[in-house]
């Protein structure tokens, strides 16, 4: 695994996502209301931290009038200081994404015209065991042939928790605002015993083990393809 340590959060930042003196477009999918909170709701705080041209398009596919409010409060208190934000939230039927592949298919077709393009794309991981998160990671992939497109993770009873191969370290005081954020926009899912602060801070922790982050949490993502210039 390369190693940018040493080089500071901004220029790490740099490296990876451009010149921050550019505007950074980055696009999110999520196939259900809370995925883009849980999945790199800590990248997007951290980033948006640190760079303020940033613009952010932020797609959900499966939603209810309820969701739908949680969903435009999350998507408003994880963007904030970013220069715009794009939002969209479709009214897909929870668990049926896979049985509307037209419908769906035609909503990505739409994202695949829109300007400006994404510098990076933040979806569901390619083997996760959840139907509506695989339908939307593959066309994912099927619609964007040119950008980077890092794969997160949502821990679930499923059990398909993998090896990441991309890490980002975060501030402790940032993972502790994502819990915060999430449980505050969330209200219907808070007596889930899933949707609990130790099991999201619990995989933030492991995540940073593994990248030796420096405040000892990360969040993780998975990248099939890089593409690589000198």
């Amino acid at each position: 695994m390369a190693s940018l340590a040493g080089k500071g959060v901004a220029a790490v930042l740099n490296s990876v996502l451009g010149d921050a003196k550019k505007p950074l477009n980055i696009l999110c999918l999520g196939a259900h209301c809370d995925d883009i909170e849980i999945g790199c709701g800590g990248s997007l705080l951290h980033i948006l931290g640190e760079r303020r041209n940033v613009n952010v398009n932020w797609v959900v596919f499966a939603s209810n009038p309820v969701r739908r409010q949680e969903a435009e409060a999350g998507a408003t208190m994880f963007s904030e200081g970013a220069r715009s934000l794009d939002l969209k939230i479709h009214d897909f039927r929870d668990g049926f994404l896979p049985t509307e592949p037209v419908r769906l298919k035609e909503a990505f077709e739409k994202l695949k015209h829109k300007t400006p393009q994404p510098d990076v794309i933040f979806t569901h991981y390619r083997h996760d065991l959840h139907q509506d998160h695989r339908a939307v990671s593959d066309l994912t992939w099927n619609t964007f042939r040119n950008h980077l497109i890092l794969e997160y993770e949502i821990p679930k009873w499923d059990g398909d928790m993998g090896q990441p191969n991309v890490f980002f370290p975060m501030s402790r005081a940032t993972g502790e605002k994502k819990i915060r954020l999430l449980h505050e926009a969330y209200a219907s899912q808070v007596e889930k015993a899933w949707f609990s602060q130790d099991l999201f801070w619990s995989l933030m922790r492991i995540r940073g083990m593994e990248a030796n982050a420096s405040e000892s949490i990360a969040e993780a993502f998975y990248s099939r393809k890089l593409v690589l210039s000198v």
